[in-house]
Order: structure tokens, then sequence, then C-alpha cells
């Protein structure tokens, strides 16, 4: 489960209010046995999520798998399934605070970047909410390998296999008005 969630960038979250069931697409990072998101203190989605129970989902889809019979297609994927409420991520003296959960995502979308920018400041910590959820209730599912063909279809003449499908990082584009070097990580990242 750990990485599955450790190769997201974003979770789905399911949830509902007066107005109906809602799934937002959100970003999404895992410290330890949590699974974090961020969002802002007037959102209706945060409020929400610390009053009731909610579904965490996150998918990864490595390939389509093409079988003789059509009825036999199927992907290849990662996901996880979390359950649970999520809880507010407080200020911490020691341990896991809102601003090291915050320095965590952004570790986790760029290695090396949180030591290059303005930390947050007290007011933009003020108007954000970080909320986790623990992976105590999860579940995965996980399906990789070739087409499960039924025995009978074995002589349809039909191509059968894996189309492959991975992420990739295209070719970095600098801020015009950035005059600087590209650093290390950022050099890095389309390989």
């Amino acid at each position: 489960m750990h990485a599955i969630i450790d190769a997201a960038w974003i979770c789905h979250v399911a949830f509902r209010d007066e107005r109906g069931v809602h799934c937002i697409p959100t970003a999404c990072w895992r410290i330890g046995a949590h699974l974090y998101i961020h969002g802002s203190n007037g959102s209706r989605m945060v409020r929400r999520l610390m009053e009731d129970e909610c579904c965490v989902t996150i998918t990864h889809v490595d390939g389509l798998v093409l079988a003789r019979s059509a009825f036999n297609h199927s992907m290849n994927y990662r996901s996880a399934v979390i359950y649970g409420r999520f809880e507010p991520v407080e200020e911490a003296a020691a341990g896991t605070g809102k601003r090291q959960a915050m320095e965590a995502f952004m570790e986790h979308l760029v290695p090396g970047r949180q030591g290059e920018i303005r930390p947050g400041n007290d007011k933009e910590y003020a108007a954000t909410t970080v909320l986790r959820i623990a992976l105590a209730e999860a579940a995965c599912k996980v399906r990789s390998g070739p087409p499960e063909d039924d025995e009978e279809d074995m002589g349809v003449r039909a191509w059968a296999g894996v189309l492959p499908l991975r992420e990739a990082r295209g070719a970095v584009v600098p801020d015009p008005a950035c005059a600087m070097a590209a650093p290390d990580y950022v050099r890095r990242w389309a390989d």
C-alpha cells in the first residue's frame, strides 16, 4: 500500500453532504501510517471530511490487456482504497505538525525544492487546513500480467498481449522571468 500511495500525485476523496455525494480529486502524500491532503479553511470538502466518514482512492493504470475475446480484455493496475475520517493536523512542538507536513508534501512533489524556496508564512498557514487519515482501514487491489483467455478462445486469430502505459516526465519549461540556472533536481527531472 505504501508504494501505491507514494507513487501518487492525486487521490480522489468521496464524501457526502447536504448537497449529495461528491468525489473530489486532490493532491496527496504519505507520512508514516497516514495519508495527507490540504485545502483552504473555507473548503466545503475540508470541513465535511472532519465530520463524517469518507473513502479515498488512488489508481495507477499500468497497461491495457488485450485478449482474444472482448469479454476478457482488462487493465493492469495498482489501486488503494482508504476508509475512515480525516483529522486536522495542528502545529506540534515535536513530531509531524502542519508545517512539517507541508514541507514533506513539497519534498514528495520535487525532492530538494523545499530548501530553496520561501517557506510558508504564518498568514498562509493560518488559511490552510492540513488533514490526515489513518491507513488502518484500507485495501489494495493489483492486476498484472498477460490476458487470461478462455481455452475455447485460444484459436481466435487476434493479437493478444499488453499495451504498457507509464507516466513520463517532459522537458522542463523555465519561467521567462527566471534568469538563474536550473538546480540539479530540475535538470534530473526528465531522467
